[in-house]
């Protein structure tokens, strides 16, 4: 593969892909779980922490395989084929594809902000509970016209990541500066003043207090919200055999990539505190908290600005998502694992064939539109990998001590094991206390064993033929 991307475009594809429209919306339901803004405040930085000290024990297995495939080639060489795949079937039937979707999706319900038609008019098909709206096909048309674009090569997939994630950063940060110049009757000591007390309230009655264990499953609720905001870092590693001296820009990339977003996540969530009170972040209009609190921050002109702002973050982040996930499929195909046709790249140097199945699929989920359920359940999921992966880091200092090691995980083996403690018990409290965003994600994963098997069967047969 030709190296094209540099360290900025890498850490620019990190941010890209993390900053979706999940930040714009998850604090309602987060601030639902917990009515406090200090524990607010904790989830984010336990999140923060998780997510950077994933970040860093990967850097060590992108320094040791720096090629294409990223967190599949980990899983696969660590722990064998079956691994790999059932991490790339979860990737391909809802991980990936399933985040495409919903970003997607947001961008087409914050351009009907700008454009009432797209909520006002009738569906253009509707049967029972189905129906397909002018806001799915608008969706579709995004997830297809940057699946077209990626196809034209590197560059200009590169090009528009660039763009795109410049402008949503700058605008974030704009943002953030007005949150605190503009707002007039600031609400961050009435946020605060409850201290470390923290309440949960889900039909808008009255806030009832919560502590010892289920202050555990609200914070293990919420996290869900912050968790999902935060993924796709690593959708960098899936073109590693795209970058230049992949051993060192890959890690740097997701170190400086995660810490970054991170901070300007945190702000954001002093923004609303500052911007709202409880109940309005709570309870915003269809949970788009950050439209409540522009429309606090810039007056009338707030929900156009926020819907303007949340366009260019979904747009850019489906940009990378697209870009990315194709090269694990083409990864996957080349060891027999996927679609033969995946393998070949055009005449662009770029994997056409991969980015198409991507597309539709991730497009036919639009039209489901049951992208969201599918993201709930898979939340669990997507931590789980996350935690295996983080796991082969130690596993690897064990079976193989002796493997050079282009990059050491920083401050070993506190980090990885930082990782996983939180990890498992995220993962915990969600099987305790919310059940319903956790077996269906991983029963989805463990279909994939029979499709793996059948694989194999058919291999084996040509091989004997």
């Amino acid at each position: 593969m030709q190296k094209k991307l540099k360290l900025w475009d890498a850490v620019m594809l990190v941010m890209g892909s993390m900053i979706g429209s999940g930040i714009f919306i998850v604090s309602a339901d987060m601030m639902r779980n917990l009515g406090s803004g200090y524990w607010l405040v904790v989830v984010w930085i336990i999140t923060a922490v998780m997510t950077v000290a994933a970040a860093i024990s990967y850097g060590e297995l992108s320094a040791l395989f720096p090629k294409a495939g990223g967190q599949y080639t980990y899983l696969t060489e660590i722990f064998g084929k079956k691994m790999g795949f059932l991490y790339g079937w979860g990737l391909f039937t809802v991980i990936q594809t399933g985040t495409i979707a919903a970003v997607a999706m947001a961008f087409g319900k914050f351009t009907a902000y700008l454009v009432p038609f797209l909520n006002d008019a009738a569906p253009i098909f509707k049967s029972g509970e189905f129906q397909i709206t002018w806001i799915q096909i608008l969706a579709i048309v995004i997830i297809l016209l940057l699946t077209y674009i990626n196809t034209r090569g590197v560059q200009s997939g590169k090009l528009l990541q660039n763009i795109f994630t410049a402008s949503k950063i700058i605008a974030l940060l704009g943002l953030i500066a007005a949150g605190f110049i503009l707002v007039q009757n600031s609400h961050l000591s009435e946020n605060f003043s409850l201290g470390t007390k923290a309440f949960q309230n889900f039909k808008q009655t009255e806030w009832k207090p919560i502590d010892g264990m289920t202050l555990m499953g609200g914070i293990a609720a919420a996290m869900v919200g912050s968790v999902f905001s935060s993924v796709a870092w690593e959708s960098v590693t899936f073109v590693s055999g795209e970058i230049e001296n992949p051993k060192k820009n890959v890690v740097k990339a997701m170190i400086y990539g995660t810490t970054a977003v991170m901070t300007l996540y945190l702000a954001v969530n002093y923004v609303y505190l500052n911007a709202l009170d409880r109940d309005s972040i709570a309870f915003a209009a269809n949970d788009r908290v950050a439209v409540a609190a522009s429309q606090n921050i810039f007056g009338s002109a707030g929900t156009i600005i926020i819907a303007l702002l949340v366009m260019v973050s979904t747009f850019g982040c489906n940009n990378g998502l697209i870009l990315a996930g194709a090269r694990v499929f083409q990864t996957m195909a080349k060891d027999g694992l996927f679609f033969k046709s995946a393998v070949e790249n055009n005449k662009n140097e770029v994997p056409a064939n991969a980015l198409w199945m991507q597309g539709v699929w991730a497009s036919l989920l639009c039209l489901s539109g049951q992208y969201g359920n599918l993201l709930d359940m898979i939340s669990f999921v997507i931590v789980l990998f996350y935690m295996i992966t983080v796991f082969g880091v130690i596993y690897l200092r064990f079976k193989q001590p002796d493997l050079e090691r282009p990059y050491k995980t920083w401050l070993y083996p506190v980090t990885p094991v930082l990782y996983l403690v939180i990890g498992t018990g995220f993962c915990m409290l969600l099987l305790i206390y919310k059940q319903q965003y956790t077996w269906p994600g991983f029963l989805m994963v463990l279909l994939g064993l029979p499709v793996y098997y059948f694989i194999n069967r058919r291999k084996k047969a040509e091989e004997n033929n």
